[in-house]
């Protein structure tokens, strides 16, 4: 049995969650609505605030897709409880970034500044000019736009320039040694 699949999804009480047709899930909660279609091949029953997830038989596509439809459904609760949030550095001389309005606005090394558009349900925050926290309530969406700024510049492993996860460990390379004699 999955060790993910068979762990309960305990509803905290200001959330609300619905289970529709064919496995329609909308969760609702104080940071705002999610909406899922999951796999309608696993069976979601609700008994007093707990959610489990079973599946129907033990084939190869069933024991992959339980602990998978547990974990988006457990995502989309804490999500809107908690909510997620991706931290990125960015590293280098003359590299910064500033927000006008909707727009995140970077210039990190290119002849002209690059500008990103914030997407529908995630706020961006830029506390200082070399970095960029990313809000949302939906974990794809958030890490998906995280991975997108970053790859605008990532980080080269020589002198470390670039844009970074905080919690990203970047191996450093030696350089060219020495003039030969």
């Amino acid at each position: 049995m999955s060790r993910i699949g068979k762990m309960p999804i305990s509803i905290p009480a200001n959330v609300e969650v619905t289970l529709g047709e064919g496995n329609l899930v909308t969760v609702k909660g104080p940071k705002g609505t999610l909406t899922q279609q999951l796999s309608d091949k696993m069976t979601l029953t609700r008994e007093d605030g707990v959610i489990h997830v079973t599946r129907p038989n033990d084939a190869k596509e069933n024991r992959a897709l339980h602990g998978l439809t547990r974990t988006l459904l457990n995502n989309m609760v804490i999500g809107v409880t908690e909510g997620y949030k991706k931290e990125l550095d960015v590293n280098g001389v003359g590299y910064r970034v500033a927000k006008e309005g909707k727009k995140l606005n970077m210039n990190i090394g290119y002849s002209h500044p690059v500008v990103m558009e914030e997407p529908e349900g995630i706020t961006i925050e830029v506390p200082s000019p070399n970095k960029i926290i990313i809000n949302g309530t939906d974990k794809q969406k958030v890490g998906q736009f995280a991975a997108e700024v970053r790859g605008k510049r990532p980080p080269e492993p020589y002198k470390g320039k670039g844009i970074k996860y905080t919690d990203e460990v970047i191996r450093r390379k030696e350089g060219k040694t020495g003039v030969k004699k």
